[in-house]
């Protein structure tokens, strides 16, 4: 890992209030991890108590829109399921929480990549946009692995409006809930071989990495990589993660 990604996750605060736990984390570092390497990993922004409460939350059929069976779509084989409205206090404070300073460097990146389109600073005015526009189902997420199961590399685009960062944090603790089950992230530069990177993370801990591009200084100015990620084959137990989503779907 690079200095700007390591000191980040070093810095997280762990033992503080959520809210505080994000506010308190170097922004700038997890900028400049972003901007280098195309994903940064903040440290542990759940306790084991909250992790396990999201798991058991799992089977709580009340609190879910769908569940998508992978094997169902050729998307790899285990499943996941989409919270519906309203959203659970601790996965509602997450989304609104991350949003903000995500949102100051999803605008930086499109001033690099010269587009016009900006994001509000706030959630709230964020997902208005996305409701005027027909996507009014949320997407946040929690997903379920077993042995042999994995998920393809892909992109979760829901609709025209996009929010270019999302957030996955590991529920289970590797070693001994499950084994394998990396998250996969992989980079498709122009003119050149795909490169791929493999998150090392804990329970409790986050990821964040693009949904579908980033920008990259090259030597002729910036340009647009894309991004796609997954999850390698699970060889044993049972592996639970949350996906923290921030556009709604259509």
């Amino acid at each position: 890992m690079t200095t700007a990604l390591s000191t980040a996750r070093r810095r997280n605060a762990g033992s503080a209030p959520l809210a505080a736990r994000i506010a308190g984390l170097d922004w700038a570092a997890l900028g400049a991890a972003l901007d280098a390497e195309g994903v940064a990993l903040p440290g542990r922004l759940l306790d084991p108590a909250d992790c396990a409460a999201l798991i058991a939350a799992y089977d709580d059929e009340a609190r879910f829109r769908s569940r998508v069976v992978m094997a169902r779509h050729g998307f790899g084989r285990g499943e996941y399921k989409y919270f519906d409205y309203p959203l659970p206090t601790l996965v509602e404070r997450l989304r609104a929480t991350l949003y903000p300073p995500l949102a100051a460097i999803a605008n930086r990146w499109m001033a690099a990549l010269q587009e016009a389109h900006r994001f509000p600073e706030d959630l709230a005015t964020f997902l208005a946009r996305c409701h005027a526009a027909g996507q009014s189902r949320p997407t946040p997420l929690l997903l379920r692995y077993g042995p042999d199961d994995y998920n393809c590399l892909h992109q979760d685009l829901y609709g025209a409006h996009v929010f270019p960062l999302q957030v996955a944090i590991l529920l289970a603790e590797p070693g001994e809930d499950f084994a394998g089950g990396e998250i996969v992230l992989t980079e498709q530069r122009p003119r050149m071989q795909s490169r791929a990177a493999v998150l090392p993370l804990r329970r409790g801990e986050a990821a964040i990495f693009p949904v579908h591009h980033r920008p990259v200084q090259g030597r002729r100015g910036i340009y647009r990589v894309t991004m796609r990620h997954g999850v390698s084959r699970l060889r044993a137990g049972t592996r639970h993660t949350l996906g923290i989503i921030f556009h709604d779907a259509a």
